[in-house]
C-alpha cells in the first residue's frame, strides 16, 4: 500500500512554538510530528511513502533521508512553488498504481489504516474521507453523509449555520482510487476539497468513514499542548481501533436532555445542566462516548427520520458549542405495539435492537472494537440497566429523567448516581 503525505506547510498559526522549521518537523516529546505519522503508517504495513515538501524541506530530507532508518521507503516531491493541497499529485500520476492514502503532514494519528482502507474498498467509491467528531465543529468543515455513508455535502467552516447538523469533521485523511491523480491535467495550484472532492461528491463517488480514533492537527499552540498531553498519557495509541476499546454508553432522553414526553421536534430538546461538561470529561479519557436510544416516535409516525436527524443534530450542536462531542449515536426506530394513527407498518416489529435488548450495543461493539466487559451503560430507566446487563457491561442508573421509577424490569444497577456528572466522576476516579 502507498501513502502520500503533504508535508510542505509553513505553520503560520504555530510560530510561537517553532518558527525556524517546517510544521511537520515540530517536535513533540523529542520527536517530529511527521515521525509519529510515518510510524503509524509503518505499523499498518504501509512502507511506500511519498513526501510532498516545500518550505525548509532540507530539514525533512536530512532527518528522514530515504526512510530506511524508520523502516519505510521515502521518495520526495519538491514543490518549487506551492501547488495547494492537491497539485503535487500531478507528479505522481505514474507512481500511484493502486488505491492510496493521502494525509496532511501536521496531524498526529493513531489510526488502524488497514480497517480504513478495507472500508474504502468495500464501498467501491473513488474517494473516502476519514471523518470524526471534534471539540470545535463550529470552526471546522462538516461532512454531511446519508445513512449509507455516501457524502452529500461539505459545509465549510467560518460560514454561519442557521441549522443543526451532525458533528462530523473532515480529519485530513483520504483514501483515493489510483485514478485520482489523473484528474490533475497540468502542474498548477489545485485545491483538494474544491477541485477534486466536490466534483466527486456531485457524482456520489465519495464515502465517509467515521471513527473515534485519534487524529488531531497541532496547528495552534493550544492544540499542540493538548496533543503533547495526550501522547504522554497514552491516549493516542489506546484509541487505535486495532486495540480493544472501552466505552461509556449513554441513554439520550432523561440522561442527556430533559424529558418532556416523547421528543418530536428539535425545539423540545434541552440539555440537562452539566451534560456537556460530563461528556467533555469522557472525551478526555480513554473511553469512547456513544449514545444508545429507543425512538418509538419513528414507528408511531409521530416524527420523520429527517426530523429525528435534526433533533440529534441539535444534540451534537449544543454539545459542540461547549467543546464536547459524542463518538456516535445508535438508535432503534422500532415499536412492536400497533394501533397508533399514522404508524409505519414496517417499523412495528419485535426487533433485537430496542432496549432492553442489547442489539445496538453489539452493533457498536463490532464497529468500534469495544470490550463490553470493560464498558458502562448509563441511563435513567430500568430498561437501560437491563440492556447493559444483557450486553455484559457495567451499569449505572441515574436519578434524572425517569430516575428508575419506571420499575418495568427487575434489574439492579452496579451504581446509582444523582446525575451524569456524578456517574462520570465515579467511573473516572483514579
Amino acid at each position: 500500500m502507498q501513502a502520500v503525505i503533504m508535508a510542505g506547510g509553513k505553520g503560520t498559526r504555530i510560530r510561537e512554538v517553532a518558527s525556524d522549521i517546517p510544521k511537520p518537523m515540530i517536535p513533540i516529546a523529542g520527536r517530529p510530528v511527521l515521525e509519529y505519522q510515518i510510524e503509524n503508517l509503518r505499523k499498518n504495513g504501509i512502507r511506500d511513502i511519498f513526501l510532498v515538501v516545500g518550505y525548509l524541506s532540507d530539514s525533512i530530507k536530512k532527518y528522514f533521508k530515504d526512510g530506511s532508518g524508520f523502516g519505510v521507503n521515502i521518495r520526495y516531491i519538491d514543490e518549487e512553488e506551492p501547488l495547494g493541497t492537491a497539485g503535487a499529485l500531478f507528479y505522481l500520476r505514474d507512481e500511484l498504481r493502486e488505491d492510496f492514502l493521502l494525509l496532511m503532514g501536521d496531524l498526529i494519528t493513531g489510526v488502524d489504516f488497514e480497517r480504513f482502507m478495507r472500508f474504502h474498498r468495500e464501498r467501491g467509491k473513488q474517494a473516502t474521507l476519514f471523518v470524526h467528531p471534534n471539540s470545535h465543529p463550529y470552526d471546522s468543515d462538516i461532512i454531511v453523509a446519508d445513512e449509507s455513508g455516501t457524502v452529500r455535502e461539505i459545509l465549510p467552516k467560518n460560514v454561519e449555520r442557521n441549522f443543526y447538523c451532525k458533528n462530523q469533521v473532515n480529519a485530513g485523511i483520504y483514501a483515493f482510487s489510483s485514478e485520482i491523480p489523473g484528474l490533475i491535467k497540468e502542474k498548477k495550484k489545485t485545491d483538494l476539497d474544491k477541485e477534486i472532492i466536490k466534483p466527486l461528491i456531485e457524482r456520489h463517488e465519495v464515502a465517509a468513514y467515521r471513527s473515534g480514533e485519534y487524529v488531531k492537527d497541532m496547528g495552534t499552540p493550544d492544540r499542540y499542548e493538548a496533543v503533547a498531553s495526550d501522547l504522554k498519557n497514552g491516549i493516542i495509541s489506546a484509541r487505535n481501533l486495532n486495540n480493544k476499546q472501552k466505552c461509556i454508553f449513554l441513554d439520550r432522553d432523561g440522561t442527556l436532555n430533559r424529558i418532556c414526553g416523547f421528543i418530536k421536534s428539535p425545539e423540545e430538546l434541552e440539555l440537562i445542566e452539566g451534560t456537556a461538561e460530563a461528556i467533555r470529561r469522557i472525551n478526555a479519557s480513554e473511553y469512547l462516548c456513544i449514545v444508545i436510544t429507543n425512538q418509538p416516535v419513528l414507528a408511531r409516525g409521530e416524527c420523520s427520520f429527517d426530523t429525528m436527524e435534526e433533533i440529534n443534530g441539535k444534540l451534537e450542536t449544543l454539545l459542540g458549542e461547549k467543546g464536547a462531542y459524542i463518538d456516535d449515536l445508535f438508535l432503534c426506530p422500532h415499536h412492536p405495539d400497533k394501533g397508533f394513527p399514522g404508524e409505519v407498518p414496517e417499523l412495528k416489529i419485535d426487533c433485537d435492537c430496542r432496549k432492553p435488548k442489547p442489539g445496538l450495543l453489539f452493533k457498536a461493539a463490532e464497529r468500534y472494537n469495544i470490550d463490553l466487559s470493560s464498558s458502562y451503560m448509563i441511563g435513567d430507566m430500568t430498561q437501560d440497566v437491563l440492556c447493559g446487563k444483557n450486553a455484559g457491561t457495567k451499569t449505572v442508573l441515574l436519578r434524572t429523567g425517569m430516575g428508575g421509577q419506571d420499575k418495568k424490569y427487575d434489574a439492579a444497577p452496579d451504581l446509582e448516581c444523582e446525575d451524569l456528572t456524578e456517574a462520570v466522576e465515579r467511573i473516572l476516579k483514579p
